[in-house]
Protein backbone atom coordinates (compact mmCIF):
# COMPACT_ATOMS: atom_id res chain seq x y z
CA UNK A 1 0.00 0.00 0.00
CA UNK A 2 1.04 3.43 -0.82
CA UNK A 3 0.73 6.49 1.35
CA UNK A 4 -1.19 9.14 -0.63
CA UNK A 5 -1.35 13.08 0.69
CA UNK A 6 -5.41 13.77 0.63
CA UNK A 7 -4.89 16.83 -1.86
CA UNK A 8 -3.40 14.22 -3.94
CA UNK A 9 -6.09 11.52 -3.68
CA UNK A 10 -8.27 10.97 -7.23
CA UNK A 11 -10.92 8.70 -7.50
CA UNK A 12 -13.92 8.60 -9.51
CA UNK A 13 -16.24 9.27 -5.80
CA UNK A 14 -20.00 8.00 -7.09
CA UNK A 15 -18.59 4.93 -8.43
CA UNK A 16 -16.43 4.29 -5.27
CA UNK A 17 -19.57 5.07 -3.12
CA UNK A 18 -22.21 3.24 -5.41
CA UNK A 19 -20.55 0.21 -6.44
CA UNK A 20 -17.43 -0.39 -4.36
CA UNK A 21 -18.63 0.09 -0.98
CA UNK A 22 -16.90 0.44 2.27
CA UNK A 23 -16.29 -1.18 5.84
CA UNK A 24 -16.66 1.58 8.29
CA UNK A 25 -14.88 0.35 11.60
CA UNK A 26 -14.65 2.51 14.81
CA UNK A 27 -13.43 1.71 18.25
CA UNK A 28 -9.86 0.66 18.94
CA UNK A 29 -7.31 -1.78 18.62
CA UNK A 30 -9.12 -4.38 21.26
CA UNK A 31 -12.82 -3.59 21.11
CA UNK A 32 -14.36 -2.07 18.04
CA UNK A 33 -17.06 -2.94 15.36
CA UNK A 34 -17.35 -2.65 11.63
CA UNK A 35 -19.90 -2.56 8.59
CA UNK A 36 -20.69 -1.75 4.78
CA UNK A 37 -21.31 1.30 4.36
CA UNK A 38 -22.31 2.60 0.96
CA UNK A 39 -23.51 6.36 1.12
CA UNK A 40 -21.65 9.50 2.04
CA UNK A 41 -18.96 11.76 0.13
CA UNK A 42 -15.38 13.24 0.16
CA UNK A 43 -14.43 16.51 -0.21
CA UNK A 44 -13.38 19.33 1.40
CA UNK A 45 -14.77 21.30 4.66
CA UNK A 46 -13.62 23.79 6.66
CA UNK A 47 -10.39 23.64 4.81
CA UNK A 48 -9.87 20.24 5.55
CA UNK A 49 -10.01 16.99 3.56
CA UNK A 50 -12.80 14.82 4.89
CA UNK A 51 -15.39 11.99 4.01
CA UNK A 52 -18.92 12.16 5.39
CA UNK A 53 -20.02 8.67 6.50
CA UNK A 54 -23.90 7.81 7.62
CA UNK A 55 -25.10 5.48 10.69
CA UNK A 56 -28.49 4.16 11.69
CA UNK A 57 -28.97 4.61 15.43
CA UNK A 58 -30.25 0.80 15.31
CA UNK A 59 -26.50 -0.17 14.02
CA UNK A 60 -24.02 -1.83 16.46
CA UNK A 61 -21.42 0.19 14.64
CA UNK A 62 -23.31 3.36 16.14
CA UNK A 63 -22.05 2.82 19.94
CA UNK A 64 -18.68 2.75 18.75
CA UNK A 65 -18.82 5.79 16.27
CA UNK A 66 -19.76 7.68 19.19
CA UNK A 67 -17.63 6.85 21.82
CA UNK A 68 -14.80 6.70 19.58
CA UNK A 69 -12.78 9.47 18.01
CA UNK A 70 -11.73 7.86 15.11
CA UNK A 71 -12.69 5.16 12.42
CA UNK A 72 -11.41 3.67 9.31
CA UNK A 73 -12.93 3.36 6.03
CA UNK A 74 -11.72 0.75 3.55
CA UNK A 75 -12.23 -0.56 -0.18
CA UNK A 76 -11.88 -3.58 -1.35
CA UNK A 77 -11.31 -5.31 -4.54
CA UNK A 78 -14.52 -7.24 -6.16
CA UNK A 79 -13.22 -10.71 -5.22
CA UNK A 80 -13.87 -9.66 -1.65
CA UNK A 81 -17.62 -8.45 -2.06
CA UNK A 82 -18.97 -11.44 0.01
CA UNK A 83 -16.82 -10.49 2.97
CA UNK A 84 -18.32 -6.89 2.56
CA UNK A 85 -21.69 -8.07 2.16
CA UNK A 86 -21.63 -10.38 5.22
CA UNK A 87 -20.02 -7.26 7.20
CA UNK A 88 -23.42 -5.78 6.02
CA UNK A 89 -25.74 -8.05 7.18
CA UNK A 90 -25.00 -8.88 10.17
CA UNK A 91 -24.45 -7.86 13.68
CA UNK A 92 -21.65 -7.58 15.81
CA UNK A 93 -23.92 -8.33 18.44
CA UNK A 94 -24.69 -11.39 17.28
CA UNK A 95 -21.08 -13.02 17.12
CA UNK A 96 -17.79 -12.71 15.46
CA UNK A 97 -18.41 -11.66 11.88
CA UNK A 98 -15.45 -10.37 11.41
CA UNK A 99 -13.68 -13.69 11.64
CA UNK A 100 -16.73 -15.30 9.83
CA UNK A 101 -15.99 -12.57 7.21
CA UNK A 102 -12.45 -14.16 6.47
CA UNK A 103 -10.77 -10.56 6.58
CA UNK A 104 -7.90 -9.57 8.58
CA UNK A 105 -7.86 -7.11 11.11
CA UNK A 106 -4.80 -5.16 11.25
CA UNK A 107 -3.12 -1.81 13.04
CA UNK A 108 -4.06 1.53 10.93
CA UNK A 109 -1.19 3.67 11.10
CA UNK A 110 -2.55 6.60 12.97
CA UNK A 111 -5.76 6.49 14.47
CA UNK A 112 -6.93 3.59 17.16
CA UNK A 113 -9.77 1.91 14.81
CA UNK A 114 -8.36 -0.59 13.16
CA UNK A 115 -7.93 -1.29 9.25
CA UNK A 116 -7.81 -4.30 6.92
CA UNK A 117 -5.31 -6.02 5.41
CA UNK A 118 -6.92 -7.44 1.85
CA UNK A 119 -8.37 -3.49 1.33
CA UNK A 120 -7.41 -1.67 -1.62
CA UNK A 121 -8.22 1.62 -0.30
CA UNK A 122 -7.62 2.63 3.42
CA UNK A 123 -8.73 5.93 4.58
CA UNK A 124 -8.14 7.17 8.15
CA UNK A 125 -10.42 9.44 10.12
CA UNK A 126 -10.47 11.37 12.88
CA UNK A 127 -14.25 12.79 13.39
CA UNK A 128 -14.57 16.73 13.62
CA UNK A 129 -18.72 16.73 13.74
CA UNK A 130 -21.91 14.85 13.67
CA UNK A 131 -25.78 15.84 13.61
CA UNK A 132 -28.54 13.86 13.24
CA UNK A 133 -30.80 13.58 9.89
CA UNK A 134 -33.65 15.91 10.42
CA UNK A 135 -36.83 14.45 8.03
CA UNK A 136 -38.45 17.90 8.25
CA UNK A 137 -35.75 19.53 6.35
CA UNK A 138 -36.22 16.75 3.86
CA UNK A 139 -36.58 18.82 0.42
CA UNK A 140 -37.21 15.53 -1.72
CA UNK A 141 -40.39 13.49 0.00
CA UNK A 142 -39.22 10.37 -1.72
CA UNK A 143 -36.05 10.82 0.84
CA UNK A 144 -38.39 9.44 3.68
CA UNK A 145 -39.15 6.72 2.19
CA UNK A 146 -35.79 5.31 2.76
CA UNK A 147 -36.83 5.66 6.73
CA UNK A 148 -39.82 3.08 7.08
CA UNK A 149 -38.32 2.54 10.93
CA UNK A 150 -38.24 5.98 11.36
CA UNK A 151 -34.34 5.45 12.04
CA UNK A 152 -32.73 8.67 10.73
CA UNK A 153 -29.00 8.44 10.58
CA UNK A 154 -26.29 10.10 12.29
CA UNK A 155 -24.28 12.30 9.85
CA UNK A 156 -20.63 11.87 10.97
CA UNK A 157 -18.07 13.83 9.59
CA UNK A 158 -14.40 12.72 9.78
CA UNK A 159 -11.21 14.59 8.82
CA UNK A 160 -8.96 12.68 6.73
CA UNK A 161 -5.51 11.88 8.33
CA UNK A 162 -3.91 9.25 6.24
CA UNK A 163 -5.05 7.40 2.68
CA UNK A 164 -3.59 4.49 1.51
CA UNK A 165 -3.69 2.48 -1.77
CA UNK A 166 -2.73 -0.17 -3.35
Amino acid sequence: MKAIRPADFVTRPVDLWLHRWFLLTAGDRAHYNTMAVAWGSIGNMWNRPFVQVVVRPTRYTFEFINQYDTFTLCSFPEAYRSSVNLLGTKSGRDGDKIAESGLTVIPSSVVEAPSFREADLIIECRKMYWQDLDPGHFLDPSIEKQYPQKDYHRVYFGRILKIFQG
